[in-house]
């Protein structure tokens, strides 16, 4: 069983399973067991999004169900008013598990459709998962970039707030403007790389510099949403 600190220290494009099942409630293991557990809720099912993920893994079947997978989620879950699709949205790494959603988008490039969403879901995830450390690094970013703060919105930082605005942000990206919900991504990433360069030690530094390319990354992909041209 590999073990992480947090879900941010886990390998970025390939996250596989490599536990026994034993490690399903202990949200250190990035890769948590999901074929023994049981839903939370009715699983998603929009048959559009299962058929494209059971494409072959012949490389451009891949890329194709990487792309169309991104636009039927978004599109199902911006196509109407009904709280219980948005719901089910936000719960989907619950449904399929995170290394699913990696296997699917993780290798595309960030200024894209799929590599958008597969870090508002990861960034939701590491949020939740580690809740009170994500919390200390805000807050020791917040004094460096206050109108990204203000933008983010976790006031004050503490475990159950950094959880509330994890879900706002994701929800956001089918209940209101997605371009406004990448923007808010895109401002947390910023404080919390402020507040992680301030931290001593090689690891916080890293994902310092991975926070910042995170939040240059969804930044432009609001202006590209903007400009109907995120794809």
């Amino acid at each position: 069983m590999v073990l992480y600190r947090s879900v941010f220290d886990v390998p970025w494009a390939r996250v596989r399973h490599d536990c026994d099942g034993a490690c399903r409630r202990d949200v250190s293991c990035l890769a948590m067991a999901t074929d023994n557990r049981p839903p939370r809720r009715p699983a998603f099912r929009d048959p559009a999004v299962l058929e494209l993920m059971g494409q072959a893994s012949d490389p451009i079947a891949r890329l194709h169900a990487a792309h169309e997978t991104a636009r039927v989620l978004v599109q199902t879950g911006r196509a109407g008013d009904d709280p219980a699709t948005a719901e089910r949205m936000l719960a989907l790494v619950d449904e399929i598990g995170l290394s699913t959603l990696a296997d699917l988008w993780a290798s595309r490039p960030p200024r894209s459709l799929p590599g958008a969403l597969w870090r508002l879901y990861f960034i939701r995830e590491w949020m939740r998962t580690d809740a009170a450390g994500v919390g200390r690094v805000y807050a020791a970013g917040v004094r460096f970039t206050e109108p990204n703060h203000v933008v983010a919105g976790i006031d004050p930082p503490r475990p159950e707030d950094v959880r509330r605005i994890a879900d706002d942000i994701l929800r956001g990206a089918f209940t209101g403007d997605f371009a406004v919900a990448l923007e808010r991504a895109a401002a947390f990433c910023a404080v919390t790389s402020a507040g992680s360069a301030e931290l001593d030690g090689r690891d916080h530094l890293l994902r310092a510099q991975r926070l910042q390319q995170m939040s240059a990354d969804l930044s432009a992909c609001a202006g590209l949403w903007r400009a109907d041209s995120l794809r």
